[in-house]
């Protein structure tokens, strides 16, 4: 005799056919198993495209770990929240990095030079939404956090051209060497915005300028100023 007992069959979808006992589990795509590092940077990947397309106040951190796959919390875990990671995001935007000035062939300081620079215009050309951001919060000024890392980035620019024009050594009248190296990087970012916003100047021009300028305060602005003292 048959049991009472017995389970019901499986309830089939009049549309489709199918089983639907299994409707409400769900398959989500699975995460890429990633060291940490690598997980953390790709999260800066991701919230560097997101904060230069749409803004700080735009861009929740559920924005952010949607787009990069991965739990909110985890952003929390890695940078605090949503303020720490746009600093950590803007730092990274202004720091030049150290690939810019690295493996230089050992050649004259023009050539040197003349590679840094493409160097870092491709990093701003790749990240140009971010960049005019990150540059636009400095004249706003206000803003300790920020006031840092501007400052902190000025100071690694003037080692990375001083490493490029082969002057770590220099130790005369090195207060105003980096001070004027300092100065440069105002005229910098004005020219970036001819180039990126204006559309006033070409990526070959600001080149040009950039390597020339700098060429000309090493060469000649820096020892006139030693002869003043």
């Amino acid at each position: 005799m048959a049991s009472s007992s017995r389970m019901p069959p499986p309830a089939i979808s009049t549309t489709t056919g199918k089983d639907d006992s299994m409707g409400d589990q769900r398959q989500t795509p699975q995460r890429r198993r990633m060291e940490p590092d690598a997980r953390r940077a790709e999260i800066l990947v991701v919230a560097r495209r997101l904060f230069g397309a749409n803004g700080y106040t735009a861009v929740s951190t559920s924005d952010i770990a949607a787009e990069a796959g991965v739990a909110r919390a985890l952003i929390n875990h890695y940078f605090g929240g949503k303020r720490q990671l746009y600093l950590e995001v803007v730092r990274q935007m202004m720091v030049v990095p150290a690939s810019v000035s690295e493996s230089l062939p050992r050649t004259t300081p023009e050539e040197r030079l003349s590679i840094c620079v493409d160097r870092w215009l491709e990093v701003v050309e790749r990240n140009r939404e971010m960049w005019l951001s990150a540059i636009g919060l400095e004249a706003l000024g206000n803003d300790p956090e920020i006031d840092r890392i501007m400052l902190e980035a000025d100071e690694i620019a003037t080692d990375r051209i001083l490493e490029a024009a082969m002057m770590t050594d220099v130790t005369e009248g090195r207060v105003k060497l980096r001070a004027i190296i300092r100065s440069h990087s105002a005229m910098l970012k004005a020219a970036s915005r001819e180039w990126l916003v204006r559309g006033t100047l070409s990526r070959g021009d600001l080149h040009v300028i950039l390597t020339r300028t700098v060429l000309h305060l090493l060469n000649t602005v820096y020892p006139a100023l030693l002869d003043d003292e």
